[in-house]
């Protein structure tokens, strides 16, 4: 018996340990930096494709942004981290509607079909309408001065994602997931396209409920807008990818076998190619799997801040219905509200 005891304590400290290490490594990489400390140089500007920084599920919004780690997975998974789509089971479909800012409609349907030992397989598709904008010149005045004067024309833009997804489980404990997608955009009849990847991981410490979550998302080449401009005689700036990595902790509060209420608080970093480092914070309250209570903040951005939100599970026969709201905070840009419908054979 004492053997035993030994050998479980000894098994426990290992994975505490393990733990630890991980924790450490993933935060130094997002904070952390050897040697003489940085410029302080700001990124902002420096990559295009921002409609790829619009989170399009309401729950992992509502809780502060955070893309890694949630509980109960659904197709929305390939979103944010596509290893999560490895615990999907069944065939899951979601419909996603958000009011963005300035009028501008973020519309996306994720479906993502389980195969057992074979891993997960989903298909996205996401839309950007940008609504009509009014045409603005520059009318020359004399003396050679220019005034802006609107024509009454007006003209849209629009951009696309088109995405396949794959994650499996590699042990019990560990999955693995990537996207690649067919991005493009379009304004004012002048439009690019590229290709983009993302993957992620999924490890469950053992030490209850704890896991752990790294991704890597936007990588892909560099674009032109245009070709070779002969009326300004220079080449086209390369229009770079929105890179960012992102690392995860979680875990479940007052979880037990025989309750299906518990808190779930997530602590995520992320770095980006175009921007400072942030931190999102995020917590859900899950109340016998059927009525979910989130909120979170986000942490060293410019305009975003608290975020809330609501979510209804309703069971069916053989099927499960699910809607989630969400309310993000962008101070001086006003608010943006969130909407998903999503159903499970």
């Amino acid at each position: 018996m004492k053997n035993i005891l030994n050998n479980k304590f000894h098994k426990l400290i290992i994975r505490l340990n393990s733990c630890i290490v991980l924790f450490l490594i993933s935060v130094s990489t997002i904070f952390g930096q050897a040697g003489i400390d940085p410029l302080e140089i700001e990124r902002a500007g420096q990559s295009g494709w921002q409609f790829l920084k619009i989170n399009a599920d309401p729950r992992q919004a509502a809780m502060g942004g955070v893309l890694l780690v949630n509980n109960s997975p659904n197709a929305n998974a390939v979103f944010g981290s596509p290893a999560i789509l490895a615990h999907i089971q069944d065939l899951d479909v979601q419909f996603n509607s958000t009011n963005w800012l300035a009028d501008i409609k973020h519309s996306s349907v994720s479906i993502a079909k389980g195969w057992g030992n074979y891993g997960t397989l989903a298909l996205s598709f996401v839309t950007l309408d940008y609504g009509d904008i009014a045409e603005t010149i520059h009318e020359e005045k004399q003396g050679g001065t220019t005034a802006p004067l609107i024509t009454g024309e007006t003209f849209t833009g629009n951009d696309l994602a088109i995405g396949l997804s794959y994650a499996r489980l590699i042990t019990d404990r560990l999955s693995l997931g990537g996207n690649i997608r067919y991005i493009s955009e379009e304004i004012a009849g002048i439009g690019m396209s590229n290709w983009a990847i993302d993957f992620s991981t999924l490890y469950y410490t053992g030490l209850n409920s704890l896991r752990i979550s790294i991704a890597a998302r936007n990588f892909g080449g560099d674009t032109h807008l245009v070709s070779y401009s002969e009326e300004l005689q220079s080449e086209p700036i390369d229009i770079r990818m929105p890179l960012e990595f992102r690392t995860a902790v979680a875990y479940d509060f007052f979880a037990r076998d025989d309750d299906n209420s518990y808190l779930t608080m997530v602590l995520e970093g992320k770095v980006q190619s175009d921007g400072s480092e942030k931190i999102n914070v995020g917590a859900e309250y899950v109340f016998q799997e059927l009525v979910f209570l989130r909120g979170g903040y986000r942490l060293n951005y410019d305009s975003d801040g608290l975020t809330l939100g609501l979510g209804l599970k309703y069971s069916l026969g053989s099927y499960q219905l699910s809607l989630s709201y969400a309310f993000l905070d962008f101070g001086i840009l006003n608010h943006v509200n969130m909407f998903s419908f999503g159903f499970v054979f």
